[in-house]
């Protein structure tokens, strides 16, 4: 009688969970997320002020002297400030879940037959909500400028697109960070450190081409530059089958990597 009452628990906190109920579960977490969006829909407020001033910024402060036209540096800008704010957004997916770690919230997941990544990919699932937000956001802004894409709508979508699956995949490195991190202001020093150099170094606001040999070496190598590339391909016109595939393959690599990287530090921890 003992002996049951002591392993029963025991047994359905170890029960494999399969993967269809896994992705269920998933989609359940990410709902969570999301209706905290709608209880507290500020939080789309504060994703709004970066990109609209930074495109303004960058736009009527340095359109003109980088690339000698505003309307010209305006279709080379949009998709490298698309590209930006997904970054930044990303980050939040750390933050969020070093504030859920930090209150609890997962160990009380632990106590639950669910399985271990489904919190993680849940979270990841509702930040695609705040990554259209922001694609829409910085297009509206650039459409009022006078942005308007080379190869039309349908092009626009792909790089859109294209983002959405980098920014899904780039997430589990915000997922490790947020879940190592001790508090969530080390997950946004990461962003600062080492998130927003790379960004401005793959070309997001300038041409690669007058940056020293280095940073031109780095940017053909980054996965970001590679994104940028593709996507300005996409939307405006040029290059697409190499950096597209190369896009992809870091998106592989980066799952791969991070994934299982960001599961094992959430079982060290809780």
């Amino acid at each position: 009688m003992t002996a049951a009452t002591v392993t029963a628990p025991a047994a359905s906190r170890t029960r494999k969970v399969g993967l269809i109920q896994g992705l269920g579960q998933t989609k359940t977490l990410a709902w969570r997320t999301i209706a905290r969006i709608k209880e507290n829909p500020g939080e789309l407020g504060e994703l709004a002020f970066q990109p609209i001033i930074f495109t303004l910024l960058f736009t009527y402060v340095f359109g003109a002297a980088i690339s000698g036209d505003r309307s010209a540096y305006l279709q080379f800008m949009i998709p490298g400030m698309m590209v930006m704010t997904m970054l930044s957004t990303t980050l939040q997916v750390g933050q969020g879940l070093n504030t859920d770690l930090s209150k609890g919230v997962f160990d009380r997941f632990r106590s639950l037959p669910i399985a271990r990544w489904a919190p993680l990919a849940g979270r990841i699932l509702a930040d695609q909500t705040k990554q259209i937000w922001g694609i829409v956001l910085v297009l509206l802004v650039g459409l009022i400028l006078g942005f308007r894409p080379g190869n039309g709508f349908l092009g626009f979508l792909g790089a859109a697109a294209l983002m959405l699956v980098f920014a899904a995949a780039f997430s589990w490195v915000a997922v490790l960070i947020g879940v190592t991190s001790p508090d969530a202001e080390r997950v946004q020093m990461f962003g600062m450190v080492v998130v927003l150099p790379i960004s401005f170094i793959s070309g997001v606001f300038a041409p690669t081409e007058t940056m020293p040999g280095v940073f031109r070496v780095f940017a053909d190598i980054n996965p970001v530059g590679n994104l940028l590339e593709a996507s300005r391909g996409l939307a405006n016109g040029g290059p697409v089958a190499e950096p597209l595939t190369w896009t992809l393959a870091w998106c592989a690599a980066l799952v791969i990597i991070f994934a299982p990287l960001s599961i094992r530090a959430l079982n060290k921890r809780v």
